[in-house]
């Protein structure tokens, strides 16, 4: 079973509705023994990073959420959800994060186009640069959904898919059992779907 972190920021209703769509049991919850004993789990993020790094704080989540990752416990981030996994964001100030991969977030102004619209918002390519689970059930010509302001760098490690809007953008990145999504799953259709699959798969 998947659990779904509820720590105050994210779209858990469309994550939770669209693991029910393929078949997979999920539950939303912020309870640390409840969470303990999810196979995997999602840590979803809409807003900004000081305020979801905080209220993770609030109830010592990123310490639990480190503490599953180090035992080897499948774990996927989703839009800021993935930025909160890297070591520091530079949103509004500098942030740390949870630390669990290489790298650091950054705004998109001053590094795209300025004709380019920000927030980048809507369907994009997914260009896949290296094998990564989440990706096995897809085929080529991906397109996936991404709302987003900031992205990550400094991230060659653990890179697996980028996006284009002005330059390449990480999209995807995954380590050992961590990975992060940039763009939302929920959002995406049949692709989506196809990865939500693979991540329920890691945890059986």
């Amino acid at each position: 079973m998947i659990g779904i972190i509820d720590y105050g920021v994210g779209n858990l209703f469309s994550l939770k509705s669209s693991f029910e769509a393929i078949g997979e049991e999920v539950f939303v919850s912020g309870n640390k023994l409840e969470l303990r004993e999810a196979d995997g789990l999602i840590l979803p993020g809409v807003g900004a990073f000081e305020d979801a790094i905080a209220k993770l704080k609030e109830n010592k989540l990123d310490e639990f959420v480190k503490e599953e990752a180090a035992k080897g416990k499948p774990l996927m981030g989703i839009c800021l959800g993935m930025q909160l996994l890297f070591e520091k964001s530079f949103e509004y100030g500098e942030h740390e994060g949870l630390g669990l991969l290489n790298g650091q977030v950054v705004p998109m102004l001053h590094s795209i186009p300025a004709e380019l619209k920000i927030p980048h918002i809507g369907w994009n390519a997914l260009h896949i640069t290296k094998e990564c689970p989440l990706f096995e059930k897809l085929g080529k010509d991906n397109c996936v959904y991404f709302v987003h302001s900031y992205y990550a760098e400094g991230c060659d490690d653990s890179l697996c898919a980028t996006t284009e809007y002005g330059k390449e953008l990480t999209a995807a990145v995954f380590k050992d059992n961590v990975y992060g999504c940039q763009f939302h799953p929920e959002k995406s259709g049949e692709v989506g779907m196809k990865i939500l699959s693979s991540f329920s798969a890691l945890c059986k």
